[in-house]
């Protein structure tokens, strides 16, 4: 059996699956967010070491015994800086963090070959721009500075006492050379930084350590191997299958993700796309990111005074297009297209009648636009996307999905176990690392449990709000 580790925002998911990659268990432990100051984001790294044993724990204690190795996925682009004792400096910087706008322009007018080297176009929620604004506005903290590791490489060393990071997960950094898989001296030096202070690069599918004997014993494990992982959307990608040119998923997790893997380094840097290493050695994909997805749906259900069953219920009663209330998901900034920190959510069209329901559908339908306009960028860049597989706990929503294919003009194919997302894909990469099987051996697709056509009709009812919400943004964004 092979226990694959996933940090996530909200928490921590540990899944033990067996060699066929069948779900044998799963726990998981709840995170919280700070949110001190306006675009900040931020947790305590001691917080994902306490969650992450809690998951582990919570494993029944016979399946425990049995893991053969463990793989690791997490929430990407996480600032995590360590002094000379690996002590943590301060608390880790997060993927949805907006401070580091103005340092975005900085280090693009330093280095202008960035979008070259990189493949992206640099977005505060990169690392490089959070390490920039750590030296301008906490040159103390900075100067400690002797590593900087992701979110899930803490774990790593907590686990193994190795530094060392994936492919995929170091490609959010905004410190790779995407093409050559392979840190760029230019980018750290624009931040102040060198090869010294990264940790080592690996695929996804080595051996980067094994577990530390202090912790095999409180797991009830061997000291067994720990794969490299990937990050998140990569490590949910390898769990469902999708590791092949042209395969695509749709992950509907805090965030939503489009997610193209390629044969090749393809960038469009322009529209915002990210283009970063998968996790598998000599694959690369491409992403739309939206900041902002089912964590719409907790707010909403949480502002109408709903859980989110009964959220889900009130807006498959309305039904589509219910009303003219239209809902701009953009709670903290937008990625792509729009790679617009200061951007924030809207109501609009809202009138006498609205009520629950209708606020409810609006936002489906909302998020939905949003993942319309990151696919359009990758179709215009060439990719093409007819399918996509669907993981995430928005994937448990059928109705959700009928607006979303309308939306996207795209077939949906939802999973058995699509909904555990990439900590089955860390498990799968520890299973790669540990007996040597091939990536077609072990990430192969689960079996489908429903698909869904894009519907023609609520297309056409569907387009009406969707020109509307394209019109929205560029008025919204200018106050």
């Amino acid at each position: 059996m092979f226990l694959g580790i996933d940090l996530g925002t909200s928490g921590v998911k540990a899944v033990i699956v067996d060699e066929r990659g069948g779900v044998v268990a799963q726990a998981t432990a709840a995170l919280s967010v700070s949110r001190p100051r306006p675009l900040w984001s931020e947790q305590d790294p001691a917080d994902w070491w306490s969650a992450t044993e809690a998951a582990v724990l919570g494993l029944p204690e016979d399946s425990r015994a049995k893991v053969q190795g463990v793989g690791l996925a997490g929430q990407m682009h996480g600032a995590t800086l360590l002094g000379a004792d690996d002590k943590v400096l301060r608390p880790a910087i997060l993927w949805n963090d907006g401070r580091s706008f103005a340092e975005c322009a900085e280090i693009e007018a330093a280095e202008p070959r960035t979008r070259a080297i990189t493949g992206n176009i640099a977005m505060p929620g990169f690392t490089a721009p959070k390490l920039a604004w750590v030296r301008k506005h906490e040159p103390e903290t900075f100067a400690a500075v002797r590593t900087v590791l992701l979110p899930k490489d803490y774990l790593r060393l907590c686990m193994t006492g190795e530094k060392a990071g994936d492919m995929s997960d170091s490609a959010g950094t905004l410190w790779l050379d995407g093409a050559a898989r392979d840190w760029s001296e230019a980018m750290l030096a624009v931040t102040g930084l060198t090869r010294d202070h990264m940790p080592r690069l690996m695929e996804g599918t080595e051996v980067s350590g094994t577990l530390r004997a202090d912790v095999a014993a409180r797991w009830g494990m061997a000291q067994v191997p720990v794969a490299a992982g990937a990050g998140d959307n990569a490590g949910g990608a390898a769990g469902v299958g999708v590791v092949r040119d042209g395969d695509a998923l749709l992950s509907l997790g805090t965030s939503g993700v489009i997610f193209v893997a390629t044969a090749e380094f393809r960038p469009n840097p322009a529209s915002a796309v990210h283009a970063f290493c998968h996790c598998l050695p000599g694959l690369w994909h491409q992403m739309s990111v939206h900041l902002s997805a089912a964590s719409c749906i907790d707010w909403a259900a949480r502002l109408t005074g709903m859980d989110v069953p009964a959220f889900f219920a009130a807006a498959e009663a309305a039904g589509p297009c219910s009303g003219p209330e239209l809902f701009l998901p953009y709670l903290s900034g937008e990625r792509t297209p729009h790679n617009d920190p200061h951007l924030r959510g809207a109501f609009l069209g809202l009138d006498n009648e609205s009520d629950p329901g209708r606020i409810a559908a609006a936002v489906l339908e909302g998020v939905a636009f949003a993942h319309a306009d990151g696919l359009a960028v990758l179709r215009e860049a060439g990719t093409q996307v007819d399918n996509l597989s669907v993981i995430g706990g928005g994937a448990r929503s059928r109705y959700w999905g009928t607006i979303l294919s309308a939306s996207l003009g795209a077939r949906l194919t939802y999973l058995d176990g699509g909904e555990v997302g990439p900590a089955l894909g860390a498990a799968k990469l520890a299973q790669i690392a540990v007996t040597g099987a091939s990536a077609e051996e072990v990430c192969t697709r689960p079996p489908v449990a429903h698909i869904i056509e894009p519907d023609p009709d609520l297309a056409e009812r569907l387009a009406p709000k969707l020109a509307k919400f394209r019109a929205a943004y560029p008025a919204i964004a200018s106050i």
